[in-house]
């Protein structure tokens, strides 16, 4: 049945109906769809806008639908969408007297308005409990880790010792600043655009704070134009998304080059690998790789979503309809690499003497020797930086290790460079230099020595507490 058939007196051709229909997209919108409706006609019926038999009517073929699912709609491609499939099974199961009804004081351009932030917050709490999921194990990780200690890097050149677990909390740190993007972008979704109708809401005297709080949404949208034009919430969610999954694409970087035989850092697990079909020695990080590039993906789908919008005036435009599938898609990309990339990483088995012969190699400790001088001999910091520096380059040039780093050799450089002895006992050198006394040093909170990841790890947990408690 064609529900729109008074102004229009020939049908779209099957190929106009198959290329402006959003059905594929649509399945995502559909329990929001039935949801939207029934709490409009129960509206209706409250403000004895619509007879209260018709009202339940409606409200049972609804009911009936939500039981029966999306699969018992009528797929046929001259419905162009969903509100037109649900609002066709309410007519087929009332009739047409009954279920004309339905759509009084309604237009289907507040409707998908409705269906899409009714959906979308779902979404955005199911991504939402992922994050929180894999923060608490990065978590647990990170305290079973607090002793390894390896490397950093700066420039991916070695630069001071930290330990693993104080990777797994820069991890964790990341993905808490994405949880609460979410978060705040939760406030713009969550606003009711139902009552907006066409563009002027409507002259039936409507009740916008009942289906608001029938919907569960914390306030109404005050702008009827804005209400059923506004796709900003869609953009930033993708923004959002796109923020996620570069986190997690940064991840995986870092996985993929620690994994290798030069790095020998970590080893992937078998479960999140593969071989190759020619070299039988290969274990190659596929999932890692793939997960990189699937974000690349959401940030395309950010630039197609806002180069849709920039060119639409208000209000409403077909054009919006083209959005949708672009947010579902990055939606559930975003899900998936967040979910993957979770299990691999919190798989992964950490190399600790390799780490730690990383963490005492290529002088990456004397940043603390140059603070020992500033501490003990009270000399400028850029005086000690000059000298250690001088030391780091003579000792390459003969062959040294850093074990032979003691106070004769040091004075030497400090005599040779024009400033006074520092006469700094040997032992006292030598513990500055040493990788694990160097982290067990970094006793200032945000830093890699086991007692400051311990608080990091305690003040996170708290976080999740608070923040499981509130999706409960």
């Amino acid at each position: 049945m064609n529900l729109r058939s008074g102004r229009l007196n020939k049908k779209m051709t099957t190929g106009a109906a198959e290329y402006t229909s959003s059905l594929d997209s649509d399945r995502y919108l559909f329990d929001s769809d039935v949801k939207c409706n029934f709490a409009h006609v129960l509206m209706l019926k409250n403000e004895n806008i619509i007879d209260e038999d018709i009202a339940d009517k409606i409200l049972e073929a609804l009911t009936k639908l939500r039981e029966e699912g999306f699969e018992s709609l009528d797929f046929n491609r001259s419905v162009e969408d969903i509100h037109m499939a649900v609002e066709n099974y309410v007519t087929d199961m009332v009739g047409s007297n009954v279920a004309g009804f339905m759509h009084t004081a309604k237009s289907r351009n507040d409707q998908v308005a409705t269906d899409i932030r009714l959906t979308l917050r779902e979404k955005i709490i199911e991504v939402q409990l992922g994050i929180l999921k894999f923060i608490e194990k990065l978590v647990q990780k990170a305290e079973e880790h607090k002793d390894i200690v390896t490397v950093g890097y700066t420039h991916l050149q070695h630069a001071q010792p930290i330990t693993i677990a104080h990777s797994f909390m820069a991890y964790a740190q990341s993905l808490k600043r994405d949880y609460e993007r979410l978060s705040d972008t939760y406030k713009r979704v969550n606003q009711n655009p139902l009552g907006s109708a066409a563009m002027t809401t409507t002259s039936f005297p409507i009740n916008r704070e009942l289906t608001t709080k029938l919907l569960g949404f914390n306030t109404y949208l005050e702008n009827s134009m804005d209400g059923v034009s506004a796709r900003d919430f869609i953009s930033e969610t993708v923004f959002d998304l796109s923020t996620l999954t570069t986190t997690l694409s940064k991840i995986c970087e870092e996985l993929v080059l620690w994994s290798t035989y030069e790095f020998d850092v970590i080893e992937m697990s078998d479960e999140f690998s593969s071989t190759s079909s020619i070299m039988p020695q290969k274990k190659n990080p596929d999932v890692a790789e793939v997960a990189r590039a699937k974000s690349a993906v959401i940030n395309g789908e950010l630039v197609t979503i806002m180069t849709i919008l920039k060119a639409i005036p208000y209000t409403y435009n077909r054009d919006l309809q083209e959005i949708t599938p672009h947010l579902w898609n990055s939606v559930e990309i975003a899900y998936e690499t967040l979910k993957i990339v979770s299990e691999m990483t919190l798989s992964i088995s950490v190399n600790k003497n390799r780490c730690l012969e990383l963490a005492g190699a290529n002088f990456a400790t004397v940043t603390d020797l140059a603070d020992v001088m500033v501490r003990e001999r009270k000399i400028p910091f850029r005086t000690a930086h000059k000298i250690v520096g001088r030391i780091v380059n003579l000792s390459i040039e003969m062959d040294l290790d850093i074990g032979d780093i003691d106070s004769r050799f040091v004075d030497g450089i400090v005599n040779d460079l024009g400033f006074d002895k520092l006469e700094l006992p040997t032992d006292l050198i030598q513990k500055s230099l040493d990788p694990i006394e160097n982290v067990k040093m970094r006793q200032v909170p945000g830093g890699p020595s086991p007692e400051m990841v311990q608080l990091a790890c305690n003040n996170m947990k708290n976080f999740l507490k608070e923040e499981f408690d509130k999706k409960e």
